[in-house]
Parts: C-alpha cells; sequence; structure tokens
C-alpha cells in the first residue's frame, strides 16, 4: 500500500506554478488524496476543479468529513471547486466467494444461484443482483469482472443460470456482472441510491451522477427525489449527470441528454457492453450531441490508470486524454488514480498539463452550430453568441460574464472559441456549479446594484488580479437591473484605461 501519510508529510519538493488550462480536472477522493494540504496544492496549480464522491463506499459520516475536508482546502487556496456525488445504483455483481476468489478454466460449467445464501464456492456462486435469471436465457453472453471473464448460457432453471466459462480467469468477490448488448432490468436508483441522496444533498452537494442511467425516466425519477428532499428550500438544486454506460443509455442518448445537465462518459462498463472498440467513436459522438444539445460532459475510466503505481502516463494515456480535450469535452476524470494511487498530485498536474498542450494545438472545438438561421430562442443565447462573435471581431482578450446563476457564462462555453471566460456572480453555489464547464473561470463578486458603479468594479478587481492590463478589450455581459437571476440582456466592449 502506499505511505499516504509519508507522502502527506513530504509536501515541500511540490511545484505549484500554475498551470492554466480551460478543460476541467475531475478527481475522485478517497484515502490516497483526503487531506486538506494535498487538496489545497492540487487547487493550486490548477489540477483539479471538481471532486468526486463515490458512495459505492463509506459511510454518511465519512463523507460528511471528506466534504468538511474539501470545503476547508478550497477555502484555503481562495477558489471554490464543486463536490460531484457519485451514485451507486444497481448492484449488477456476483455475491461473495468463500476464500475470496475461485480459479475457473476454460471449458467448465459454473453456475451462478440468485437464492444463494452465503459464500459462493466452485459448485455455484451467489448474486447481489437477483432478477439476474429472469433477464437471460441459453446462447445470452455475460462478461465479467470488467470482460475479463466471458460466461456463455447454457440453460435457466428457476433461480439458476448454469454456464460455461469461455476463458480461464480468477474470479473475486463481488465482480460486476455485464450481458452482452444490454437488456439487464435493474433500474437506476434502488433505495441505498435515495438514502445516499440525501446525503449528498446534506453534505452541499453541487451535482448527483445517476448510474446506469437507461432513459430520460431515470433523470425525471432523480429530479423529483431532490425536489422532495429540497422542498421548501431556496437553495441552488445539485445538476444531475447521467453516467451513459448501458445499451440502452446509447439507443435513448438525445433524450438522457436533455433531461441531464450533462453527461459522463463512462468507458468502463459501456465497453464491456457494446465492446471495446466501440468505445472511441461513441465518445465522440456523445460528446458532440452534448455540446450541440448545450449540456457538459465529462469523460472517464481508466485514463491515467498506469499512475496508480507510476510517477508518469503512458504515451496512450497521454494520447487518451489529450484526444477527449480535442473531442471538446468539458471535463477529464481520474477514479483510482487519485482515490487510492500513489501519485494523486503528480496525476492532476500531469493531466492539467496535457490540457493546456491540447488545447494550445487546438484550432476550434466541436461546438454547437453557432448559425441559427435567425431564429434565436431566448435573449440569454442571443447574448451568448454574440459576445463570442464581437470577441472574434475585435480580437478580445476575454469575455467577462456578470451573472447570478452562472448559465450566461454556461452558454458562452459552448461556442467554439478559446478565450477565457471570466464568470464574476455573488452566489457560491453558483461559483461551484461554474467549476464544471469547460472555459470559465468563476470568481466571486458582489457588485454594486448600481449597473455603471458594478462596470467599474468589475474592471477594477480583474487588473488588480492582472487579468487585464491598460489597452487590453474586453466583452462583458450584464443586465440592465444588477443582481436579478436571468436579467441578462446587454453586451458591451470595454478597454482598460
Amino acid at each position: 500500500m502506499p505511505d499516504w501519510k509519508g507522502r502527506f508529510m513530504n509536501t515541500s519538493k511540490r511545484d505549484l506554478t500554475r498551470i492554466r488550462h480551460n478543460t476541467k480536472i475531475v478527481a475522485t477522493l478517497g484515502p490516497g488524496s483526503n487531506n486538506v494540504q494535498l487538496l489545497e496544492d492540487m487547487i493550486r496549480v490548477g489540477g483539479l476543479n471538481v471532486v468526486r464522491f463515490n458512495f459505492s463506499h463509506g459511510t454518511a459520516e465519512f463523507h460528511q468529513e471528506n466534504a468538511r475536508i474539501v470545503r476547508e482546502a478550497a477555502k484555503r487556496a481562495g477558489q471554490e471547486i464543486a463536490i460531484l456525488a457519485d451514485l451507486q445504483g444497481p448492484k449488477i455483481r456476483v455475491g461473495k466467494i468463500e476464500g475470496g476468489s475461485i480459479q475457473l478454466n476454460k471449458g467448465e460449467k459454473l453456475v451462478l444461484d440468485a437464492a444463494l445464501e452465503g459464500e459462493g464456492t466452485r459448485e455455484a456462486v451467489g448474486l447481489d443482483y437477483r432478477d439476474l435469471p429472469k433477464d437471460v436465457q441459453s446462447g445470452d453472453v455475460l462478461w465479467l469482472d470488467d470482460g475479463l471473464l466471458t460466461l456463455t448460457v447454457d440453460s435457466v432453471d428457476s433461480s439458476k443460470i448454469t454456464t460455461t466459462v469461455e476463458n480461464s480467469h480468477e474470479l473475486k468477490s463481488n465482480k460486476g456482472i455485464n450481458k452482452r448488448g444490454g437488456g439487464l432490468s435493474a433500474g437506476a436508483l434502488t433505495e441505498k441510491d435515495f438514502r445516499d441522496l440525501k446525503t449528498a444533498i446534506a453534505i452541499g452537494c453541487d451535482y448527483l451522477a445517476i448510474s446506469f442511467v437507461k432513459s430520460a425516466e431515470d433523470l425525471h425519477m432523480a429530479r423529483a427525489k431532490v425536489e422532495e428532499e429540497m422542498k421548501g428550500s431556496n437553495a441552488i438544486r445539485p445538476g444531475l449527470v447521467s453516467k451513459i454506460e448501458r445499451v440502452e443509455a446509447i439507443e435513448n442518448l438525445d433524450e438522457i441528454i436533455e433531461a441531464s445537465d450533462g453527461i459522463m462518459v463512462a468507458r468502463g462498463d459501456l465497453a464491456v457492453e457494446v465492446g471495446h472498440a466501440a468505445v472511441p467513436a461513441l465518445q465522440k459522438r456523445m460528446i458532440r450531441r452534448a455540446r450541440e444539445l448545450r449540456r457538459f460532459s465529462i469523460t472517464a475510466t481508466q485514463m491515467m490508470e498506469s499512475m496508480i503505481t507510476n510517477p508518469v502516463p503512458t504515451r496512450a494515456e497521454v494520447s487518451d486524454v489529450a484526444n477527449a480535450v480535442l473531442d471538446g469535452t468539458d471535463a477529464v476524470m481520474c477514479s483510482a488514480e487519485t482515490a487510492v494511487g500513489a501519485y494523486p498530485f503528480e496525476t492532476v498536474t500531469q493531466m492539467a498539463t496535457i490540457c493546456a498542450v491540447a488545447e494550445n494545438e487546438q484550432d476550434s472545438l466541436n461546438g454547437v452550430d453557432e448559425d441559427t438561421g435567425g431564429v434565436v430562442a431566448n435573449i440569454n443565447l442571443a447574448i451568448a453568441g454574440g459576445a463570442v462573435s464581437v470577441a472574434r471581431a475585435v480580437d478580445a482578450k476575454a469575455i467577462v460574464a456578470l451573472t447570478e446563476s452562472g448559465s450566461t457564462a454556461f452558454e458562452i462555453s459552448r461556442h467554439n472559441i478559446q478565450l477565457p471566460i471570466f464568470a464574476l456572480t455573488p452566489s457560491i453555489s453558483a461559483q461551484r456549479r461554474m467549476a464544471m464547464y469547460r472555459g470559465v473561470r468563476p470568481m466571486i463578486l458582489a457588485t454594486s446594484t448600481d449597473h455603471d458603479t458594478a462596470l467599474r468594479e468589475v474592471e477594477s478587481i480583474l487588473v488588480d488580479r492582472q487579468i487585464l492590463k491598460p489597452g487590453d478589450q474586453y466583452i462583458i455581459t450584464s443586465g440592465s437591473q444588477m443582481r436579478q437571476s436571468g436579467s441578462t440582456n446587454m453586451l458591451q466592449v470595454m478597454s482598460v484605461d
């Protein structure tokens, strides 16, 4: 196991030179990273924008303490970051196995028994997912342990599924099960998820990730549960992220995207269901559709997996992260690399560097169609599109959005532009939400209610922070009625005196 304590104490060698990049980085919290100093350094270097809490592990008290650690680190770094609560979803897994594992050889028979109580043996292995016998028939192919073990179904008799082992493999307790081509009936939300949702809201999560989504209905159910839990509260509701990891989700992709605030390209389980070769093209399609439908995307799974044990990534991992950036993803995500890996700081700095270099070589993103055909859905979209067009025309140094909710900054970020987008808001919740949006740099500022005074305040803070200098032109969007959500109706070209 990594010497986490020793590593946390040895902070003097960390290079905290800020790495500027537009693509956001999501890091999973775990024993390898739930340390205030380490997280603060990750934030300061520009390697951490969103922290993922994996609700497959840990108690409510565990997550509460981790939320405290994250907020303390952000406070010390002077930059708010978002918390993404990732719900476990249905446990489509084998049960516990006596001794922890069994060795299976090609050609042998293995019985999966949904009614088995206690530990499994060579004779039969239990199932956490008790409805599996109803979902399979003779000839179906099951993939276990992320596709490392293949079983062909011979027959189904009541609770027992008799299978033939297609390749030799050591099967360990609680390994996941996927069916080739999809078709498992398990819903996206379980009773455990509903309990965890309460915990996630209580700790102030900014996003909820819903696992194994099959249709828009899963999102509607999740939103209803959020509303039920937050009834009477004026707090901003957490955004919903759909994890695309089922065949059914691909078939219903557009409706799922539109029902979500963003999607996660969850390449692990997805690859097992559709085949590894299909994933790269699907990744590009999902990211493109998310941008076209004005939602954000997160690309996840094994992006820097070698860095669990190594201080540098492989060349293939570098290319993988860079290609996700070039595809237009809003965020790239680490899982075990930062949760239990030996090099969490190095992982996020490497990712930040890769993002920065890829963006530097990128002419444009695969973004929204900027030709609306003369039809604009609302004023907010028109202002966002106008800001981008004018910024290009006048060679602006930045786009600045005065925003209450963050929606204008988000709409600007959907366009093909590499300029930094500075979003100033009086809302900490909005600031945290915007940590997910590609190219958006959220800042906290409660401006004057007088419009002209507010603009002077904004320019002053941007100059003081050396974001702008005398002679720089920039674009600013605002509302004629300051400090009112949904009031953005003005676009101005400004020049620093």
